[in-house]
């Protein structure tokens, strides 16, 4: 559907859709034409739903689409998620703990990253903390 069709769906303007697109709050287009001209959105059910999701969201905790915006960059980008982890360790927002070693948390991030995201034997939790591979020691996952 067009946006002006979406918008009236949802109950915001088309202005404020684009706004949410250019945040990166909808999913990507898949085959998006590059250069000037033919680059209408047509908006699926999928970007609704991710729209209605959006705003559940800014509601329940008080957030702008911008603030929602940047929280998803920290949950995508290893090396603003070590950022805002120093800055609430600095401000006492985050404990200290095992994995208080900011930029060697990164490093650790960026090195399992390049290895295809775990060590041979071992698996990389939710977190990014390696545990034991369930197989057993010894186990290896290239047979």
């Amino acid at each position: 559907m067009r946006i002006t069709e979406a918008a009236a769906r949802l109950g915001m303007s088309p202005r404020m859709l684009r706004y949410r697109e250019d945040l990166g709050l909808l999913p990507p287009l898949r085959d998006r034409p590059y250069g000037r001209g033919h680059a209408h959105r047509q908006f699926t059910e999928e970007d609704l739903a991710a729209i209605t999701a959006a705003l559940a969201i800014e509601r329940r905790f008080d957030i702008t689409p911008a603030a929602l915006a940047f929280g998803l960059r920290v949950l995508t980008e290893p090396a603003v998620r070590a950022a805002v982890a120093d800055l609430g360790r600095r401000t006492g927002h985050v404990p200290p703990g095992p994995g208080a070693g900011g930029a060697l948390d990164f490093e650790k991030e960026r090195a399992l990253r390049a290895l295809g995201g775990a060590l041979p034997g071992r698996a990389v939790t939710h977190a990014g903390e390696p545990r034991q591979d369930p197989r057993g020691p010894g186990a290896r996952g290239d047979h």
